[in-house]
């Protein structure tokens, strides 16, 4: 059951709301100098928009999971929102950044499991992807390597979650 304009978050936590100030902040430093500082009303500004923001594109993507009968929102079902919404020229980096994240996943998953991946697995990995300077490493080296290239690249963490559930089916 959808609700209505205005009572969206009625009964909801403002911490449960927002993304952590201390996130947005730590985000919002990276590119300034070490000695630069952000004032608190800058910071809250940026994360009520940015939570509004991604409130948006969740809220696209689950339109397009109802309509496909789906009740999971995918990675791929943000990118596609971000395009519907005008931001069509990051879809193609994020797709990129997307299928690099998952080829992490699956090599911390494998590497947890003490299973090495089948030779043709590594091989590929190697070979499709290689790290800078011809150095081969796992995925999450190369990822690391790439971030530290360029600053925009967020960095993966093992936490990170490529999919979340949808609730929105009722």
């Amino acid at each position: 059951m959808h609700r209505e304009e205005g009572q969206e978050h009625e009964n909801v936590r403002e911490q449960d709301r927002y993304l952590p100030i201390a996130n947005i902040a730590r985000v919002m430093k990276r590119p300034l100098p070490a000695n630069a500082k952000i004032a608190k009303d800058a910071k809250e500004t940026v994360q009520e928009a940015l939570s509004e923001f991604i409130s948006f594109i969740t809220s696209e993507a689950s339109d397009r999971c109802i309509a496909e009968k789906r009740k999971t929102i995918s990675g791929e079902d943000l990118i596609h929102s971000l395009g519907v919404v005008g931001f069509e020229d990051y879809c193609d980096s994020l797709r990129v950044y997307l299928r690099n994240f998952r080829e992490v996943q699956r090599y911390q998953n494998e590497a947890k499991l003490s299973l090495p991946p089948a030779p043709h697995q590594m091989s590929m990995m190697q070979h499709a992807h290689p790290a800078p300077d011809g150095e081969d490493g796992p995925p999450a080296k190369r990822m690391a390597l790439a971030s530290q290239m360029d600053p925009s690249m967020p960095v993966v963490m093992a936490s990170d979650q490529p999919q979340m559930d949808h609730q929105g089916d009722e």
